[in-house]
This record gives C-alpha cells, structure tokens and sequence, in this order.
C-alpha cells in the first residue's frame, strides 16, 4: 500500500515499544509524520527510536503509563512544548492479563488489564482530543481485538471485557465529533507475534486446566507465523487517508487476516 504524506503532522503512538505499536509508529515517521513514542519501558521506546532515526524523522521518546492520570497529563505537556499539538492518536498500549476463572484470578492483575487496555485509551484521548477539534482535523485509532466478539470462554474476563469496554467507548466518542473532521475507530491488529503473544503463551503453558486455549491459539500463531504487523500499518494509513472522514465509529479489519471478520455493530 502507498502511504499518504504525513509531513506536518504530530502523531502521538502508546505501547511504541514493542510489536504493533512499534511497527506503526515506526512507518507514521517514515511517512513524514513527528512521532512521540510512549510506553512504560524507555529501553524499548530506544529500540523504536532508532528505526525513526533510520527515517530521518523528528520524535520524541516519552517513557510513562499512559493509563496513569498524572503521566498522561506529563506526557501531553511534553509533546506540546516540543513537537506541537497532535493530529494523530494511536491507542496501542495494551496487556492480556490472565487464564484463570474470576474466582482464581488475580485482583491486581484483573483491574490492571482494564486500567491499561480500556482507561488508558479514555485518558489519552481526553488529553489530545481538544487540539484535533480546535484545528478541525484529526485521526484516533483504538488497537482492540476481536475477542471483543468472540464466545465467553470462561477464562479470559478481564482481557475481554477490557475490549468490549474500549470498543464502546470509541463508539462514543466517534458519536461526540461526528461531523467535526476528527475520526475515531477501533481495529483488530490481527493474530500478531508480539511480546503479548509470549506472554500468552506463557500463561498458557503455566495452567493446565485453564491455559489450553492459549496454548492451541500460541501454537497456530507460532506455526504459521501469524499475521504481519503491516497489515495492521495498513489499516492504520487507510484511516489517514484525505478521503476517510466519513470512516468513523467503525471496527476495522486488516486483508485476509487469520481471524476472518465477525459481526460488529456496523
């Protein structure tokens, strides 16, 4: 895919260390865009930063919890006194929690997953989001999952309602701009090996009663290599493109992913 030109935009890309997010900030400052990297580990954020480099493109390494209020009220006022106000928001910062039945589970870890993979997109786009309106433009996409739609399994609770919660406040807040030239929308990444399919993984192979359908899911995404995270970029530049401000409120899916496409509310 041909991507749009980025220069003079600020794009701002949560969880840039690793995986996904690293891949699409990573091509948003090979398109011309300035990237501000923000994650919670500054050695990773250093890894991505020197593929940016490789661009020639201006960044800025922010380590911080983009689900902390404190940290993202920082991080906003960092990335407006050195690049400018955002024009684009990329939520990819996320965690997968644990393989146990609510009654086993761990709290800490349970209210963590919601805090990161739902909370955490709520405190960023309140934080960027008035620019985007005050200059009539804007671009924010929400990496969620397709487990949102999937079957209850009995064991994944928190990551899951984490992002049905995430897929229905984008909903809201692409209700809130609709007609403003800002666009909010949701997408699938796709069956990506990433740290969090490690993560997965390990789990998985940890509990032998609970962990099968991780360990089945881990095996088929090993086995086939899973799906490349350009696809994702992919999805990610079609919702930059000039003529996407009608593309608003929706769940997007990458081309011929593993995980075929189910039905949303669209």
């Amino acid at each position: 895919m041909t991507h749009t030109d980025l220069t003079g935009h600020v794009a701002v890309v949560t969880g840039a260390g690793s995986g996904v997010g690293q891949a699409i900030a990573v091509a948003l400052a090979r398109a011309g865009a300035a990237v501000a990297l923000i994650g919670r580990r500054a050695h990773k954020l250093e890894e991505t930063a020197a593929q940016v480099h490789m661009a020639g493109a201006c960044l800025l390494v922010l380590p911080g919890d983009a689900s902390a209020i404190s940290d993202v009220e920082r991080l906003y006022t960092e990335v407006i006194r050195q690049l400018g106000p955002a024009s684009i928001l990329i939520n990819s910062a996320g965690v997968h929690g644990e393989f146990t039945p609510i009654r086993e589970s761990d709290p800490h870890r349970w209210t963590q997953t919601m805090q990161i993979n739902a909370i955490g997109p709520y405190l960023m786009c309140r934080a960027f989001l008035g620019d985007m309106l005050d200059r009539g433009w804007g671009r924010i996409i929400n990496v969620s999952s397709a487990a949102a739609f999937g079957d209850i399994g009995g064991v994944n609770s928190a990551y899951q309602l984490s992002k049905v919660t995430l897929n229905h406040f984008t909903r809201q807040l692409a209700a809130e701009v609709a007609g403003t030239g800002v666009t909010v929308n949701a997408m699938h990444p796709g069956e990506v090996r990433t740290e969090m399919w490690e993560a997965i993984r390990d789990d998985g192979e940890a509990r032998p009663a609970s962990g099968e359908g991780a360990r089945r899911w881990a095996r088929i995404v090993d086995e086939t290599g899973g799906d490349p995270p350009q696809k994702a970029v992919d999805v990610v530049f079609s919702a930059l493109r000039p003529d996407a401000d009608a593309v608003n409120g929706r769940f997007l899916w990458i081309d011929d992913g593993m995980t075929k496409p189910m039905p949303t509310w669209d």
